[in-house]
C-alpha cells in the first residue's frame, strides 16, 4: 500500500495557498500533536493551540496558525509513507486524523441518489440479491424527480400525502424530503482513522459500501471555520434489517475516515467552494476490480448551513465543536460479485475519496476485529497534554 499510497497527491491542487492543518503521532511525545501543512513539511501548532478543537475555537484560527518559527516535525512524503500501520516505523510520525476532541457527527439522505438506494435497502430487509428488482418497482411508482423537491417544502408534503396512498413511504424519504434532517452519531471523539490507514467493515456483513464526502469542521459556537474529506462507512444489510441497527451499521472499530488535513476557510477558500466541489471516489481491489464514482456537492437537497443547524443549536450544543458529515449521492449500483447484487467491499480494496480543493483520503479495507483496537481516547490526551505541559488555555498560550 505504501508505494500506492505516496502515488496520490494527498494535498489540494493549490496546496501553495491552502492554510491546512492536521495531526500526527508523535514519538518524541508518545501522543498527537497539531500540526500545519506548508511547502511539503509539516510543522508543530503545540504553542497555538495544543487540540484541533481549541484552534478552531480561536477568532482567527487561519491567521493563528501562521505564526513564525514553528518547529518542523518533518517532511508531508516522509509522514504520509510511514502511515500505513504495516510499513510503519514507530521511531517516525505518522498522520492521524486532524480532528480530536470534536464530536463526529453525520447527516443522512441528503441526496436524491442515495435516499432511494436507503429506500431499497428497507424494503429489500437487508438482502443484497433482492436489491435490483427493488429498484426496478420503487422506481416505478416513485421515479427520479425528486432533485427539485425541497425538504419541508408544501410540495414535499404533497408527494408524501401521493406516496403513502400508493403504500410507498419510507422512512428514508421523511428524512429525505421531509422537514427534519437525519442527523446521527458517526463515532465518538478521536475515533476516526487517518488517510493510510485501514479502514474496517464488520466481519458479518455482506453487503456494505463506502460513503465519500465532504466534511465541515464547525467550532463551539456553531461557526463553520474549515473542511475536509470523509469516507463514512455504511454495512447496507445491517441497517437494511432495521433502521434501529444504525449504529451497528456505522459505528465500528475503524469505520470512519477523516483527512487528510483540514483546510481552513481563508481568503482563498470558503463555504462556496465546498458548495460547488465535485468528490471522486475510487476503489482497487486485490482482484483487478477497479470503479470510479463523483458525488456532485451542487446536488445536495439540503445547504451545508441547513445540515449545522439541524446538528447545532439552541437544542443541542457541543462544547468541543463537532465534525459534520454531509452525505453521499454515491449509489453503489454496479455490480461485482454476482448480478443484481451490486457493490460490496472486499478485503484489500484500496479507496480514495479526493477533490481538488482538499487532496485526497485514501485507506484500505479490512475487517473491523483484525485493525488495531482504538485506545487513545480523551482521558488519555488529557493525561498526554498534561505531561506536555499544555493544558492551559489556547488564548494564553497566544498572549
Amino acid at each position: 500500500m505504501t508505494d500506492w499510497l505516496s502515488s496520490v497527491p494527498c494535498a489540494p491542487a493549490d496546496h501553495s495557498r491552502a492554510t491546512l492543518v492536521g495531526r500526527v503521532w508523535s514519538p518524541d511525545v508518545q501522543g498527537p500533536v497539531l500540526v500545519r501543512i506548508e511547502d511539503g513539511g509539516v510543522y508543530d501548532l503545540s504553542a497555538v493551540a495544543p487540540t484541533c478543537s481549541q484552534l478552531l475555537d480561536l477568532d482567527e484560527p487561519h491567521a493563528a496558525v501562521r505564526a513564525p518559527s514553528l518547529p518542523r516535525l518533518g517532511s508531508v512524503r516522509d509522514i504520509l509513507a510511514n502511515s500505513p500501520e504495516d510499513a510503519r516505523n514507530i521511531k517516525a510520525p505518522w498522520f492521524l486524523a486532524p480532528c480530536d476532541l470534536q464530536a463526529i457527527k453525520a447527516s443522512g439522505v441528503t441526496f436524491v441518489a442515495s435516499l432511494l438506494e436507503r429506500v431499497i435497502e428497507e424494503q429489500a430487509r437487508g438482502d443484497a440479491s433482492k436489491a435490483e428488482s427493488v429498484r426496478q418497482a420503487i422506481v416505478a411508482v416513485i421515479g427520479n424527480n425528486l432533485r427539485n423537491i425541497r425538504p419541508g417544502s408544501p410540495e414535499a408534503a404533497a408527494i408524501k400525502d401521493v406516496l403513502i396512498a400508493q403504500r410507498v413511504w419510507s422512512q428514508y424519504l421523511e428524512v429525505g424530503i421531509g422537514p427534519d434532517a437525519e442527523i446521527f452519531t458517526k463515532g465518538q471523539p478521536l475515533s476516526a482513522v487517518g488517510t493510510g490507514a485501514e479502514i474496517g467493515i464488520h466481519p458479518k456483513s455482506q453487503w456494505n459500501n463506502p460513503e465519500p464526502e465532504i466534511v465541515l469542521a464547525v467550532n463551539r459556537a456553531a461557526r463553520v471555520v474549515g473542511a475536509t474529506l470523509g469516507n463514512d462507512v455504511n454495512l447496507r444489510d445491517f441497517e437494511g434489517r432495521s433502521a434501529l441497527l444504525l449504529g451497528k451499521a456505522k459505528d465500528n472499530n475503524a469505520s470512519g475516515a477523516i483527512g487528510p488535513f483540514i483546510r481552513l476557510f481563508d481568503e482563498h477558500f470558503g463555504l462556496d467552494d465546498i458548495r460547488g466541489c465535485d468528490v471522486a471516489l475510487r476503489v482497487e481491489g486485490r482482484d483487478g476490480f477497479a470503479f470510479d464514482a463523483k458525488s456532485s456537492m451542487s446536488q445536495i437537497s439540503r445547504d451545508p448551513l441547513e445540515l449545522v443547524e439541524h446538528a447545532m443549536g439552541a437544542h443541542h450544543q457541543y462544547p468541543d465543536g463537532m465534525m459534520l458529515f454531509l452525505g453521499t449521492m454515491f449509489a453503489p449500483t454496479i455490480d461485482r460479485f454476482a448480478p443484481g447484487q451490486g457493490f460490496t467491499h472486499s478485503l484489500g480494496d484500496i479507496v480514495t475519496v479526493s477533490t481538488p480543493t482538499l487532496g485526497a483520503l485514501v485507506n484500505r479495507i479490512n475487517y473491523t476485529d483484525r485493525i488495531a483496537p482504538w485506545k487513545f481516547g480523551a482521558v488519555a490526551l488529557m493525561n498526554n497534554l498534561a505531561q506536555r505541559g499544555l493544558l492551559i488555555p489556547a488564548a494564553s498560550r497566544m498572549s
